[in-house]
């Protein structure tokens, strides 16, 4: 398994409220990849996403034997998520300043032959096998829920003024509906996880077309990130590559 990780400010944004975690090489705990993308005034976005990403990796460290049973993932990244939800909604009703931060949050554990993902919010994971990209989250936005009652085509969502809205996101709300899924791994997949300002910028046959011409997962980061910020930058862009090979 090789994987790298990049995550810049992009040209428009004065910050980085992107956040990531590479959790791996810790005995006794599978390989986590972790992806938040952060909103809220002032510095709130940045808060919301350090804190879900540090604390997923307190809580995955603290219970490393529920991440390595085929059992008890799904739910532990339920449970992770929930509390992590808590933790961020209790923050921001502290002060008025972070009153209404969140953040999009993806959690990807790699146990044997599987990867398990917990997610919220619009940040992606895709599967590239066989030469070609599949999204496998579904964002919880706005434009989906558009696109799923059918007033809304896939070319005119590119776009939409309100594709940047999103239905749910860690610390926005007291209770949070967390999405889980399971991708069986097979030799040579390509993992990708990455937030809304590298898919903004990108069409996924430009994402997918550098990742395929770059054997080195550090090399593509970098040249994703490069060709979004050349293509506007107009937010933060975080990518993950994982490659099983």
């Amino acid at each position: 398994m090789r994987f790298a990780a990049k995550s810049d400010r992009g040209i428009v944004r004065e910050q980085n409220e992107d956040n990531y975690k590479l959790i791996t090489g810790h005995a006794g705990v599978p390989d986590v990849f972790v992806v938040a993308d952060g909103m809220g005034g002032h510095s709130s976005g940045e808060l919301a996403s350090t804190m879900a990403v540090e604390f997923a990796e307190k809580y995955i460290l603290e219970h490393r034997e529920l991440f390595s049973s085929e059992e008890s993932i799904l739910s532990t990244i339920k449970e992770l998520m929930e509390e992590a939800n808590t933790v961020i909604f209790n923050r921001a009703a502290e002060s008025q300043l972070n009153f209404g931060m969140g953040t999009t949050f993806i959690t990807a554990v790699i146990l044997k032959d599987k990867m398990y993902v917990g997610h919220v919010g619009d940040s992606r994971v895709y599967l590239i096998r066989d030469g070609k990209m599949e999204k496998v989250t579904t964002d919880h936005s706005y434009i989906e829920e558009l696109i799923k009652n059918g007033s809304l085509t896939r070319e005119e969502a590119e776009n939409h003024p309100k594709r940047n809205v999103i239905t749910r996101a860690l610390g926005c709300e007291e209770k949070i509906l967390i999405d889980t899924l399971t991708v069986e791994i097979e030799e040579n997949d390509i993992f990708v996880l990455c937030t809304d300002g590298l898919t903004n910028m990108l069409k996924e046959n430009e994402i997918l077309d550098i990742i395929i011409k770059n054997d080195d997962p550090e090399v593509s980061c970098s040249e994703l990130v490069r060709l979004a910020n050349e293509k506007g930058g107009e937010d933060n862009i975080t990518v993950i590559v994982v490659k099983n090979s």
